[in-house]
């Protein structure tokens, strides 16, 4: 899942050097923490979030598939 993400946001934004994805597991569900360049957040994120919750709905149906439950948060660098 980690790699679907890394792949998703690398072709979004302009520095995909820049891109990295953390894993930090939970109780309940494993959370993804993607981080871009400050200059590339409005590419990730889209107008009005479309593009993030895109980016959510893909990376929960695959893991929905391997049977764990996934979050995806955008962070700040």
């Amino acid at each position: 899942m980690k790699d679907l993400l890394l792949y998703i946001a690398r072709n979004l934004v302009d520095d995909p050097d820049a891109v990295t994805v953390t894993e930090v597991p939970g109780d309940q569900e494993l959370t993804l923490e993607l981080r871009v360049a400050p200059e590339d957040m409005g590419k990730v994120i889209g107008r009005q979030g479309r593009i993030a919750k895109e980016i959510r709905t893909v990376v929960r149906s695959y893991a929905q598939r391997t049977g764990v439950k996934v979050s995806v948060d955008i962070v700040d660098q």
